[in-house]
């Protein structure tokens, strides 16, 4: 299959679907379609561990102070959790924004650990964000996973094998260096990645830092660099774009009133919440109830 078969098989599966949708979920599990006849402005989101094949178009996201271009041909891994920037910069009805995207499976990465070669360590310019233009094998190999999700049979059989193949060329490509040290149980990254889970899971409770980087095994200075390293924000400023991306969702599809939006979410002062929404989304959190643009 050609890439423009694929961009045509792609946007003939999102057909009739609601425009403003932008991800279109597959039949299997952990897949899904991009799809955008538009240029967005900037949103504020959160990426899961994945792997983003762009098709077609270009996009931007910023995470701290580092912005990140990619477009058609290129591959965007990202190994942990990131709240991030994001904005789709070239996307028309006649040539849309489209991509595939692939939730990564850490356990199939360390399946791949007895025959890959990594060593336990990275050179320092590994990012938990990067990228670079897809091998023609990474484009062939997705391409075949989205075929296999379109049947039954060829999800049971066929999709978890080309799976672990994606997998282990992720962990051969130039930037995949961040996931060749998550491979390592004891390296910063996979004990960054413990943390995290632990934020995500309860990012609306107080999480003394002391608290976790006792999680990761490590000194509060120690754990202070590695998670900055890694997520370019402080623990504390990593929570708090949890709480507020939380609020964006509730406020616009529950119509919570701010104060029990703040309270929902963590915050004990809806006065301080109201201030660190509007310097977040540029509009107060009153604005945002109901309102399908903050969805």
């Amino acid at each position: 299959m050609t890439q423009t078969d694929l961009i045509a098989e792609i946007c003939e599966t999102v057909r009739g679907q609601p425009e403003d949708a932008q991800f279109y979920p597959t039949a299997l599990d952990g897949l899904g379609l991009l799809h955008d006849v538009k240029t967005k402005s900037i949103e504020a989101q959160v990426y899961d561990p994945i792997v983003c094949l762009v098709l077609q178009g270009r996009k931007e996201t910023r995470i701290g102070d580092r912005l990140v271009h990619f477009g058609a041909g290129d591959s965007l891994i990202v190994s942990h959790a990131l709240p991030v920037l994001a904005s789709v910069t070239e996307a028309s009805r006649q040539t849309p924004y489209v991509g595939l995207v692939l939730s990564l499976d850490l356990s199939v990465l360390r399946g791949l650990y007895d025959e890959v070669e990594t060593t336990p360590s990275e050179p320092e310019e590994a990012l938990s964000l990067a990228v670079s233009q897809a091998s023609d094998e990474m484009v062939d190999a997705m391409a075949r996973l989205f075929r296999a999700s379109q049947t039954a049979m060829d999800r049971q059989v066929l999709a978890p094998m080309i799976n672990r193949e994606i997998h282990y060329r992720l962990l051969q490509a130039d930037h995949g260096g961040m996931l060749r040290q998550m491979l390592w149980r004891d390296s910063a990254a996979s004990r960054i990645a413990r943390a995290i889970d632990v934020i995500r899971a309860d990012f609306r409770t107080s999480l003394p830092v002391s608290d976790l980087a006792h999680t990761a095994g490590m000194s509060v200075s120690a754990f202070h660099a590695h998670f900055k390293t890694v997520t370019a924000k402080s623990p504390l400023q990593y929570q708090k774009d949890l709480r507020l991306l939380e609020a964006r969702r509730l406020l616009s599809h529950r119509g919570l009133s701010v104060s029990q939006t703040s309270f929902e979410v963590g915050y004990e002062s809806p006065t301080q919440f109201s201030r660190e929404y509007s310097r977040k989304f540029g509009v107060s959190p009153r604005q945002d109830i109901g309102s399908p643009n903050a969805a």
